[in-house]
């Protein structure tokens, strides 16, 4: 049996800059991992099958699971003759802006690589997750990144400073699909990756708070408003910087000290069944 951790990401900045030919958007964000995760195990099977065996009936565990399809492609790629059964434990909210289907993807390929002995290196692994989804490369990973491109091009970069998480998803799914098609070039909004960049470059907690900024923002916000609701909620209430993270909905914010994440965690908790506080890790 091998196990793996799967921790969600969050966006500390996402921008898009234009539509490229393979109609995908070029990207430019900056993206760490949270304490908030994923448990996976992988055991070898007598039969040919790749089994998926996760508890919440609304996580599908066919092939239209990540972590399914990651398993499928490393069969097909490198030619395993044996099964596997996947068991994952989620905590990880699903449809959240937070990898939580890539994570469980990359998880799955680093631990098939251990499972088979195969001792193919990361970089092959990333060429690979790209093919099914374009946070899985940076979810192989799991540092902090600045990443361009569909996702793919990942540069490393200096954790972010400690900090408390705290974690509110509101009772809605989003399809990042939908939030692209929306996407006005011609509008502005000030991402702010420069500076982000400099923050974890100097380690300086309060600028990497100021930093915190992504493009989608405004469109998922206007969709939902409960989005905004909950940044007002968490600046409001002690937050020092909030944001949504990825596509929507769910929406985080920093602190430094613990009493200030709980006070921040019960004044979003009331209108939000999703709540969690994690530390950044990166």
């Amino acid at each position: 049996m091998i196990y793996e951790t799967a921790p969600a990401k969050i966006n500390l900045t996402l921008d898009t800059l234009f539509k490229r030919d393979d109609g995908f958007h070029e990207v430019e964000m900056i993206m760490t991992t949270i304490d908030l995760n994923d448990r996976l195990s992988f055991e070898l099977r007598k039969d040919k099958k790749i089994v998926v065996d996760v508890e919440q009936s609304y996580v599908p565990s066919d092939n239209k699971n990540l972590a399914y399809k990651a398993a499928e492609l490393m069969k097909e790629t490198y030619n395993l003759k044996q099964g596997v059964t996947i068991t994952i434990d989620k905590d990880i909210p699903v449809s959240a802006g937070l990898a939580g289907g890539s994570t469980d993807a990359a998880a799955t390929l680093r631990g098939m690589n251990r499972l088979y002995k195969l001792n193919r290196p990361l970089e092959e692994l990333c060429e690979l997750g790209i093919q099914i989804g374009t946070d899985i490369p940076f979810c192989i990973y799991g540092r902090t990144a600045f990443c361009r491109g569909k996702g793919e091009l990942i540069g490393f970069m200096n954790k972010p400073p400690s900090a408390w998480v705290i974690v509110a998803k509101p009772d809605l799914g989003i399809s990042s699909p939908d939030i692209f098609k929306r996407l006005d070039l011609t509008q502005v909004h000030e991402v702010y990756t420069e500076t982000c960049k400099e923050a974890l470059d100097t380690g300086n907690y309060e600028l990497l708070c100021n930093s915190l900024s992504n493009r989608l923002e405004p469109i998922s916000g206007e969709m939902y408003s409960d989005i905004y609701k909950i940044k007002e909620n968490m600046l409001k209430n002690g937050a020092d910087g909030a944001v949504m993270s990825g596509s929507g909905p769910t929406v985080y914010g920093l602190t430094q000290k613990e009493r200030q994440a709980r006070h921040v965690y019960n004044a979003v908790n009331g209108c939000c069944n999703e709540v969690y506080i994690a530390r950044l890790l990166g």
